[in-house]
């Protein structure tokens, strides 16, 4: 059982070919594959398989074993590895994800291997029903929520996956791992969601940090980037091309007139290795 390893920003997933895989994918095997000490170690799990030169599907898989609908750093991360593998001589291609189709464009090369990316992640909805969001407002937008005893104003959408979106004066590390599991989790959402916390720079600069759904504490989101950038968009507090600063780097995000949003950012290959026989035992155990 071959794998690649590859990271975006530190965010960092596994990529596995879906018709070499010959053991059952279920909860406790990704959970192992995925832990830092028992397995191999990441944010998530990526299986592909390949329908046409140009078109491809995406399986999405959070450490906890739960599946995302789409993930920006994981889209740039199979992009690579679709094209550094020779799936594609196109450098323009789709990936279909739980949460829609995509658009990736290799923007940049070093020896031959991809070294930036851009997706076209899709259309922003703000829109309850679609997002979902268990209440009878369409939007909510800058809704003050009391969370663990604190009133804070949260922004609700989705780009394919959910996202909760606050604003803070300063970034706070600890109050994002405090506040996130609680969102993460809130009766509000019935499917979970992801959480970032906004500190707005400029008109063309953000930080942000980022709970992710089924993750926990991550040091860089592609789709909580382009989240991040919608909800201030939104609120008229950025321009619609804005940078991204977050503890694992910078993503660039632009938001078109018809909401859709383009992520642009590097990804690496960290190394390439097979199961060991005693561990492919195992994943065919449980």
């Amino acid at each position: 059982m071959e794998f690649v390893k590859s990271h975006g920003l530190g965010n960092d997933y596994i990529v596995l070919e879906k018709n070499k895989i010959d053991f059952i994918l279920n909860e406790k095997n990704i959970r192992l594959i995925c832990n830092r000490n028992m397995g191999i170690g990441s944010d998530g799990i990526l299986v592909f398989e390949k329908i046409n030169d140009n078109e491809f599907a995406v399986r999405i898989f959070n450490p906890d074993g739960s599946e995302a609908e789409k993930s920006g750093n994981g889209l740039r991360i199979l992009a690579k590895y679709i094209y550094d593998y020779g799936f594609t001589s196109q450098k323009e291609f789709f990936i279909h994800t739980l949460g829609g189709r995509v658009k990736a464009n290799i923007i940049e090369e070093k020896n031959n291997k991809a070294k930036c990316i851009e997706i076209e992640m899709g259309k922003v909805t703000f829109n309850t029903k679609e997002i979902p969001v268990n209440t009878e407002e369409e939007e909510l937008v800058d809704k003050e929520l009391e969370i663990d005893h604190e009133k804070i104003k949260i922004t609700c959408l989705s780009i394919g996956n959910p996202h909760c979106v606050f604003f803070v004066d300063n970034i706070d590390e600890e109050k994002i791992k405090k506040l996130g599991p609680t969102l993460e989790n809130h009766p509000l959402f019935p499917n979970r969601t992801n959480v970032q916390m906004v500190k707005v720079i400029s008109p063309e600069k953000i930080e942000i940090r980022i709970w992710e759904r089924g993750a926990g504490y991550t040091l860089a989101s592609g789709s909580s980037s382009c989240a991040a950038v919608s909800a201030a968009y939104r609120k008229g507090l950025v321009n619609n091309y804005v940078e991204v600063l977050m503890p694992g780097g910078e993503l660039k995000i632009r938001i078109n007139k018809d909401w859709t949003v383009n992520l642009i950012g590097p990804v690496e290959e960290v190394f390439k290795g097979q199961f060991s026989e005693e561990f492919w035992e195992k994943l065919k155990e449980i």
